[in-house]
């Protein structure tokens, strides 16, 4: 069979599809002969209703399921025909004028492009590295104490402080009018630790126990609640109770709840390294890999399938959705959400994903078995059971393909380095972790 391919844009084709109508024909009467050995009618014994009794109930849409059946094959045997690689599903609608006998149908559809890969060598890329130092296991070490604090009220007449944690009533109006969310009793808060706007805690801060204030407060304009973002409220707030916290002696008792069975702070201070530099790892490959995956992209010259970029839409917005709805989000099915806030993110993802399929092929890049099971080891490495976590992992097919997957695009990774000209840039733990 012939194909004619008409190009109708850079990435957009079209095809004439004909299917003779004897043959529609002959698969009709045969699905239906089919359908009568099974249908059942009132008024006839299973298996004799007559043909044409049949016919005149389920003939449409057999006839429907034969056609779509026929013209998918007919698509599939001619874009493998013209070696064509589809983007996205096809758009196929009854083309008219067709020869007697005949039924013709047009498939619009985009194939994926052809994509050249920019010259690696050429590449600037900055290789980030990091250590942990004393510091950062200072750091980790309060921030464990902080998890396992205690509260204890603040002799009277003291007025609250960074740490405290401080209990409230609170009612906000704007422009004399109260507002959602505006108003609590009983809330409460540790002072010092971002769980409040910097405003609201440089109030309370330095209030005693049974004082009371109004002040005013500047919602920024990206503020989450939108009623609210970019106005200003009057605040009236009682602080009813105050409570400073008292952390945990860094003792053999405290070493011991933590997992560690030698009880000594060196023990403590050596595990607190292992975890860190663990982590350490993680987020230096993380960032190294998408600041190589993006030169690569960046470097590389193709034409973006609308089709692919719609079908990655689609599943942003389902991954938004499933977060909403994880949320607790009543009808998170139905909340709007414009497609256009996903438009460039999902471009990325397309085009990352054709540039780096095209270097793997080019390269014979792939993930071994032993980087496979080396890379799900020293996952597993961070919980307390890595073995039941190893055969968790090994017990799902689709989880050890997120793993392999992961090793691959660290191999892509590692192969551009290897090409390109990669100078190395320090930085902080800090820095690292985002805590700066």
């Amino acid at each position: 069979m012939a194909v004619n391919v008409e190009t109708l844009d850079k990435l957009e084709r079209k095809l004439t599809l004909e299917l003779p109508l004897e043959a529609i024909q002959k698969e009709v009467d045969t699905r239906l002969k089919r359908l009568q050995r099974q249908v059942r009618m009132d008024g006839f014994r299973p298996g004799k209703v007559p043909l044409s009794v049949v016919a005149q109930r389920y003939g449409y849409s057999v006839q429907y399921e034969v056609i779509n059946d026929q013209v998918g094959r007919a698509f599939a045997d001619a874009v493998a025909q013209a070696q064509l690689r589809v983007a996205g599903q096809p758009r196929i609608s009854e083309k008219e004028g067709a020869p007697e006998g005949v039924l013709a149908f047009e498939a619009v559809f985009e194939v994926f492009p052809e994509v050249q890969l920019g010259d690696l060598s050429a590449l600037e890329l900055e290789k980030l590295e990091a250590s942990v130092d004393d510091a950062a296991i200072d750091r980790t070490l309060e921030i464990l104490r902080k998890q396992r604090r205690t509260f204890t009220p603040r002799p009277e007449g003291e007025p609250a402080q960074d740490g405290d944690r401080v209990t409230i009533d609170f009612e906000g109006k704007i422009d004399g009018e109260p507002f959602e969310g505006g108003k609590a009793s009983d809330f409460s808060f540790v002072i010092g630790e971002g769980q409040m706007l910097p405003e609201f805690e440089n109030a309370v801060r330095g209030m005693k126990a049974g004082e009371s204030k109004t002040f005013p407060l500047a919602f920024p304009e990206d503020y989450q609640g939108r009623e609210v973002a970019g106005k200003t409220a009057d605040f009236l707030v009682t602080v009813k109770k105050i409570e400073q916290q008292q952390l945990p002696k860094v003792d053999e008792a405290f070493i011991k709840s933590l997992g560690i069975e030698a009880g000594t702070l060196e023990a403590l201070r050596d595990d607190i390294r292992r975890n860190l530099e663990r982590e350490v790892k993680f987020r230096l490959l993380a960032r190294n890999k998408t600041a190589a995956l993006d030169a690569l992209a960046k470097a590389a010259q193709l034409d973006l399938p609308k089709a692919a970029i719609e079908a990655e839409i689609d599943r942003l917005i389902e991954g938004a959705r499933q977060d909403l709805r994880q949320r607790g989000l009543k009808d998170a099915d139905k909340a709007p959400i414009p497609r256009e806030l996903f438009q460039q993110q999902a471009e990325r993802r397309v085009r990352l994903g054709l540039v780096v399929a095209e270097l793997i092929k080019a390269n014979d890049l792939r993930a071994t078995a032993e980087q496979v099971d080396a890379h799900l080891r020293e996952l597993a490495s961070s919980y307390e059971q890595p073995e039941e976590v190893v055969r968790w992992y090994r017990a799902n097919p689709e989880r050890m393909a997120e793993i392999e997957a992961i090793v691959l695009e660290n191999n892509v990774a590692d192969f551009i380095f290897g090409k390109a000209k990669v100078t190395s840039k320090a930085i902080t733990f800090a820095e690292l972790m985002g805590q700066d």
